[in-house]
């Protein structure tokens, strides 16, 4: 028997944000609101719903504020949205957002070639936005990108990343969410990393974020939930990527997650076999095949039946 595993994990799910924002083709409004309607019936009440950026680098999110208008709110479901600066702060919060995330780089390298600016310079940007929200009582997440490996400089110091988590810790995120961009970690390094950020800040504040590139992910996740880690990012039907980090496939199927911890007889109060819908569904709209292996065996299921 495995020790010291959480008997409740929250799920993240980014799958309407982080996962449709490298769609090359133009998604429209009602698919959008369709997924995240979709996902908060299956039972996820954690949902990364859009992001406030720049149309110009993040074409696809331009209608976050309608997505946030059109969808059908659930009781106890926090629907959350990306805000990289003031101006985009202010304008989740005149769509409705319950919650931001800001985002910040272990990596120089690629803080600069995803946003054109220092790790340092990336995290003081940040401050009007946290200010902002303790004013208004709003809560705000906090990404690490990078976190087990870069596409320019490599592999990343574990000490690297446990600087960055707790510099936005003691900023005021209450979360923290550790991502591995493209995929590279294996489990090892999970650990090492893991326990670099553990030795800064509270196990409770701390989530993962993994991309399944070389079929790491869950085994990775294995290790955080032997730490006693019980938060973990995920998205419907493995969608996502980064676009600057070549070769990078999507995020860790909420899917296969989901049955993992069923297996494991670990609670996230998420209906499998309506996330698995949720997720066809959307890919249907895409035109794509879901990338979670759990979401395609229920659909040989559904065409037996």
């Amino acid at each position: 028997m495995i020790s010291g595993l959480p008997a409740q994990v929250k799920i993240v799910e980014v799958g309407p944000r982080d996962g449709l924002q490298n769609e090359k083709s133009h998604i429209d409004l009602s698919t959008k609101v369709a997924l995240v309607d979709a996902l908060a019936k299956a039972g996820v009440t954690m949902i990364e719903t859009g992001s406030f950026v720049s149309p110009k680098w993040v074409p696809q999110m331009a209608d976050s504020a309608q997505v946030f208008a059109a969808i059908n709110r659930v009781d106890k479901v926090t629907y959350s949205a990306l805000t990289p600066n003031l101006k985009g702060f202010e304008a989740a919060m005149q769509a409705g957002a319950d919650e931001v995330a800001i985002f910040a780089s272990a990596s120089e390298a690629f803080s600069q070639k995803n946003i054109n600016c220092s790790i340092t310079e990336s995290i003081e940007r940040f401050a009007p936005v946290i200010d902002a929200a303790k004013a208004q009582g709003i809560r705000v997440r906090g990404y690490v990108s990078c976190v087990l490996g870069c596409p320019y400089e490599g592999e990343i110091a574990p000490e690297s990343v446990a600087h960055v988590a707790k510099t936005l810790f003691d900023m005021g995120c209450y979360e923290i969410s550790l991502g591995d961009t493209i995929g590279v970690g294996t489990p090892i390094a999970t650990l090492t990393m893991l326990n670099a950020v553990c030795n800064l800040v509270p196990k409770s504040a701390i989530a993962v974020h993994f991309h399944d590139t070389y079929g790491q992910a869950l085994a990775n996740i294995l290790v955080a939930l032997q730490l006693g880690i019980n938060i973990i990012d995920s998205a419907v039907a493995g969608l996502g990527g980064c676009p600057y980090a070549k070769g990078a496939s999507g995020n860790v199927a909420t899917e296969d997650v989901v049955y993992m911890l069923n297996g494991m007889g670990i609670s996230t109060g998420i209906d499998l076999p309506m996330l698995a819908a949720a997720g066809r569904q959307v890919c249907t709209k895409l035109g794509a095949v879901p990338a979670s292996k759990v979401a395609n065996v229920y659909a040989t299921k559904s065409s037996d039946e």
